[in-house]
């Protein structure tokens, strides 16, 4: 054989490698198909964006200056938020922690149990939590109580799945040494497990407290409680320059509430050497907090402790009211509204990958060419993670009228602050070494970017835009709530019509969708990241 031929490693890996490429070529291809046919099924276009852009502008104008008729009414308003917010992730933790337990496969006591409880926690994390509020309003009536339970459920569907996963990666180590003393199943958990994952969930917790303050911004368009109320009635009387001072105040909240996190991450994550007695000091300080703000809200909120437990009766009345959901009236405008919701997340998901991308960057502290770019661009993304989309599609409906383009143009704008975030993330944690090379033969700024810097972002940027695809087609189902298009129209008027079995049959629709959209979206993430 001759010393010049490659061996069979060398042809092997070759075709390894010219098979990877082949798959990801055919992979952006599916992606532009995708992206284009559901752009035109939703009629989408250039010229579209164009007219709404001049059109958001004029909507904008009509607003300034954004001012404030009831302080001491939006100041109420804007507590009752804030404490719907901890009180259901207080609650959701409650019932997680034992769910988790048995959700995990270290710890389950029988795999039955643990199948029924990735069952419920699936089920909360893809059931939107607006259709929850809608349905805990029917069964409850309008207030602050169907906020807090919808809030609460759909964050079990978080919250479950990230405890349990911190459960599964714990040390088998310190369980092995209790379980030798004899001591039983549940000293086992206490003493082994218990204390290796409570960092993580405390962690989660207090992220979630951030989503869970996004979302009741938005409940009060269904009448559970909360700021949203007032915004909706300020949108409804076209009283646009009250709905901006509104904005305002919850984009203050909000951006107050990230930095609190923030610095609640780190004083629970980071360890203190110097003073070890710190980080417990941090612990309870921190459970007392939670506790104390979980009675103030009680208290604020004019929720008696029983209401958290007689909510049961009455809700189950009304969710077994959906069952047996009736497909008989399933016909073209169901699936040209599930088409629609699809389309919809597709789109918004593209277009605000093509604008995270260059504001990621500016964002990053290792890469932006200036530190006011760097703070420009880190202030456009807070503030707009700081709007919750259906706001976002309320400006857009009645900027450029209903339908699913305003739909896409919301969740589109939404994505720059989420998918920007991740972005700069993952460009301050890159290798340096690659960048100091390409510096070191004189190259700029931008061929540093394109030979050092994008190829490290690819895997992490595109886990993250499949992550966002699935964020987005979970939150279309529910902007038809506006008329911003979708499967959500169909689903909140038939709620409101009383129809409630072909509210039950859309609801197995949406939840068999984005439960698939779940599976695809973490199986192509185990093959491209």
């Amino acid at each position: 054989m001759s010393l010049l031929a490659p061996s069979r490693a060398e042809t092997s890996a070759h075709g390894t490698h010219l098979a990877r490429r082949r798959a990801i070529t055919a992979g952006w291809i599916v992606v532009a198909i995708t992206v284009f046919g559901s752009a035109a099924y939703i009629d989408f276009a250039p010229a579209t964006l164009l007219d709404g852009f001049d059109a958001t502008a004029g909507l904008i104008e009509r607003m300034l200056p954004p001012r404030l008729d009831d302080p001491g009414r939006i100041g109420v308003l804007a507590l009752e938020t804030l404490l719907m917010a901890v009180l259901g992730t207080v609650l959701a933790a409650i019932v997680s922690v034992p769910l988790a337990f048995t959700a995990a496969r270290n710890t389950t006591p029988h795999p039955v149990l643990y199948r029924a409880s990735r069952a419920i926690i699936t089920f909360c994390r893809a059931m939107p939590d607006l259709l929850f509020a809608v349905l805990f309003v029917r069964a409850l009536g309008i207030g602050v109580l169907p906020g807090v339970l919808a809030l609460a459920l759909h964050s079990i569907g978080m919250l479950g799945k990230l405890f349990a996963d911190a459960i599964e990666q714990t040390d088998a180590g310190p369980r092995e040494a209790v379980r030798s003393t004899g001591a039983g199943y549940f000293r086992e958990m206490i003493n082994a497990v218990l204390p290796q994952v409570v960092p993580s969930w405390a962690a989660n917790f207090v992220y979630r407290i951030d989503i869970n303050l996004r979302t009741s911004v938005v409940l009060g368009f269904v009448g559970a409680g909360g700021i949203g109320f007032a915004l909706q009635d300020a949108l409804r009387g076209l009283v646009y320059p009250r709905a901006l001072g509104i904005v305002c105040v919850i984009l203050v909240i909000i951006a107050a509430m990230e930095v609190v996190a923030v610095l609640l991450r780190r004083a629970l994550l980071t360890p203190s050497t110097n003073a070890p007695g710190r980080e417990r000091i941090s612990r309870v300080a921190f459970s007392g907090t939670v506790v104390g703000a979980s009675l103030l809200a009680l208290i604020t909120l004019r929720i008696d402790p029983l209401d958290l437990v007689t909510w049961i009766g009455p809700s189950l009345e009304v969710f077994t009211r959906l069952v047996p959901p009736d497909f008989t009236a399933v016909g073209p405008d169901l699936v040209d509204a599930v088409l629609q919701t699809l389309a919809i997340g597709a789109v918004a998901t593209a277009v605000g990958a093509v604008l995270s991308l260059p504001f990621g960057i500016l964002a990053a502290s290792n890469l932006s060419p200036h530190p006011t770019v760097y703070a420009a661009a880190r202030s456009v993304i807070l503030v707009v993670r700081a709007i919750p989309e259906l706001i976002l599609a309320v400006v857009f409906v009645a900027a450029i009228g209903l339908g699913p383009v305003a739909g896409a143009c919301a969740l589109a704008v939404g994505s720059v602050g989420f998918l920007g975030k991740l972005v700069a993330d993952a460009a301050e944690e890159i290798d340096t070494g690659p960048l100091d090379a390409v510096r070191a033969v004189g190259g700029g700024w931008w061929k540093t970017l394109f030979a050092a810097v994008i190829p490290q972002m690819v895997p992490s940027v595109v886990g993250s835009t499949l992550y966002l695809l699935d964020v987005n087609i979970r939150t279309s189902t529910v902007l038809g709530v506006v008329g911003a298009g979708g499967v959500g129209f169909l689903l909140f008027e038939a709620v409101r019509t009383l129809n409630f079995e072909f509210a039950g049959a859309i609801v197995l629709i949406v939840f068999a969708v984005v439960y698939a959209i779940e599976r695809v979206s973490g199986w192509i993430r185990s093959k491209v990241v």
